[in-house]
């Protein structure tokens, strides 16, 4: 683990106006980054993912968010991976459209 990667947790609460809020709080963790395979970048652009990467985490660490942070980029974590009872893989692609702004 020698990097860092940012969760994203997004809570969504209803004024008494009934109008949405979005919460987003973030916490760090470890991480080893590595490229996807080449079967997982077939094979999610088949089902209309973009897969870019897959970051290892402690499991203990990893709480079920749907987004993460990574040199300055928002990803959609996509699918999870239980490699084992220590690490889990999280599978990511770029969020925010064509350009992967915020």
């Amino acid at each position: 683990m020698d990097d860092v990667l940012t969760l994203l947790n997004v809570t969504t609460t209803k004024d008494s106006r009934g109008v949405l809020h979005k919460s987003i709080t973030s916490r760090d963790v470890f991480c080893k980054r590595q490229s996807v395979s080449r079967n997982e970048f077939f094979d999610g652009g088949r089902n209309g993912l973009n897969p870019e990467f897959m970051f290892t985490v402690f499991s203990a660490e990893y709480s079920g968010e749907t987004l993460c942070k990574y040199n300055g980029n928002t990803y959609a974590i996509y699918r999870t991976y239980l490699a084992d009872s220590d690490y889990i893989e999280l599978y990511v692609q770029r969020e925010g459209g064509a350009n992967g702004s915020n």
